[in-house]
């Protein structure tokens, strides 16, 4: 992907995904790339689309739960930028889940009982629901693995204040619940997701991304139930199946470990789970759009220029 020199720009950052360019001092331009990560290793070879879907999920997202909490949005002039409020963010991600799936199953299958401070119920099998939605956050690194934390510690730490915290956790679980009924009215269970926060003076910003394939998972709800009873897969729209596909090819992002091949048929498969997904949380047919380097530099000045 192009990296861009816009006018007033006085940063740039470039993430597992996306590319930040700071605006002055008051906002960013986010561009979406079709890059693709698990275990914190950017894989590759690109998705193509995974952008522009990630970027118009999250546009949607943040539209439709702006009455919980604000969040950083303004505009999205092209299919995988977005432009936003710069805030600073806090050093956590807030991680909720809704059933015992991923890295909480993988934990529980070790036997363990307690994840990030939150006590788990024994007879849990993979992928039930939690008695209640718990939230296990986790550090937001530099660079390498998220490192899971619990409340206490970032509280102990000052990594965010008591009172900041119990807004945090307040919105977390409100935003969950919206997405479990957005998701709910398509046929889907909103599975996990986290959230990013951030503040400009006293107020706190939701940030990033929402409940989006890479942030998230999601299950059908049909035959949910059926599956659970006799054990078997849930069908999932999320980045898991990935994750899936690379511990069964012994990668897991460990020192020494390579990337297993990704061949052509692969990569339209991801593509298409990614639009498969889109349709069916947003609703609508997923429109394809590429544009140059040169078109997005164009539109995103166009758009600055509208905001001075």
């Amino acid at each position: 992907m192009d990296r861009f020199n816009f006018p007033d720009q006085t940063g740039f950052y470039r993430g597992k995904v996306r590319d930040v360019y700071s605006i002055k001092e008051e906002l960013l331009v986010m561009v979406a790339s079709d890059r693709i990560s698990a275990f914190d290793v950017i894989l590759p070879r690109p998705i193509p689309y995974k952008g522009q879907v990630l970027n118009l999920i999250a546009a949607y997202m943040l539209n439709a739960t702006r009455d919980i909490c604000p969040n950083w949005l303004l505009s999205v002039p092209a299919p995988q930028v977005s432009i936003g409020k710069r805030c600073i963010p806090y050093r956590v991600e807030m991680v909720v889940r809704g059933n015992l799936t991923g890295h909480a199953w993988r934990t529980y299958s070790d036997g363990k009982r307690n994840l990030c401070g939150v006590a788990l119920p024994e007879g849990l099998k993979e992928n039930d629901y939690f008695p209640q939605p718990i939230i296990t956050p986790s550090t937001k690194a530099e660079a390498g693995h998220d490192e899971d934390i619990s409340r206490a510690e970032i509280i102990s730490r000052g990594i965010v204040n008591e009172n900041d915290y119990q807004i945090l956790e307040r919105y977390t679980l409100a935003l969950f619940q919206r997405g479990k009924e957005i998701a709910g009215k398509r046929g889907l269970i909103l599975v996990d997701t986290k959230y990013e926060f951030g503040k400009i003076g006293n107020t706190i910003y939701l940030m990033d991304e929402i409940h989006t394939p890479d942030s998230s998972r999601y299950f059908y709800t049909d035959g949910f139930e059926e599956k659970q009873k006799r054990g078997e897969k849930q069908k999932q729209l999320s980045k898991e199946f990935v994750r899936e596909w690379l511990i069964g090819n012994n990668f897991m992002g460990k020192e020494g470990q390579q990337v297993p091949e990704m061949t052509d048929e692969w990569i339209q498969t991801i593509s298409n789970r990614y639009i498969e997904l889109y349709e069916k949380v947003i609703g609508e047919k997923f429109v394809r759009v590429t544009m140059t380097g040169d078109e997005i530099y164009e539109v995103v000045v166009g758009e600055l220029k509208g905001k001075k």
